[in-house]
């Protein structure tokens, strides 16, 4: 029997500082986040064929992490202020309901800031794979 679950009380997820490797607790400031783990593929459909038929190639992964921002030691801003001025590769672990997906090199590409009109000071990070390494569920 299958056994569903939420989306709440996340275990971990953390991401490596500019200083690496050092992973961070940043699940606090999260808001939301998403990440996707695609494979890309190669039609090689025949002409004699009614259906398609693929290929599976390279694996990937992606995130956007959103949330509001915070000041604390070690904290989300401590993190990912440095964006725009490192090129590192970090780490980045999340688990949730037992089960954990790790990405060792991961690329930060942005690090935005947002004030809304009615006060709110949120972030968003983009990040993608970097370096060649398959993203691993265990």
């Amino acid at each position: 029997m299958a056994t569903k679950v939420t989306g709440l009380g996340w275990t971990t997820f953390e991401v490596d500082d500019a200083g690496g490797p050092t992973l961070r607790d940043i699940r606090d400031a999260l808001t939301d986040v998403q990440f996707s783990t695609p494979r890309a593929v190669q039609d090689v459909t025949g002409i004699d064929e009614s259906a398609n038929q693929r290929l599976l190639l390279l694996a990937d992964c992606s995130f956007t992490m959103n949330g509001v921002f915070d000041t604390s030691a070690n904290g989300a801003h401590a993190v990912f202020s440095t964006v725009p001025t490192t090129s590192v590769l970090r780490e980045i672990l999340l688990e949730t309901n037992g089960k954990t997906l790790t990405v060792t090199g991961t690329v930060l590409t942005d690090y935005q800031i947002t004030r809304a009109a009615t006060g709110e000071l949120t972030f968003s990070v983009p990040a993608s794979n970097g370096d060649g390494s398959v993203p691993t569920w265990s």
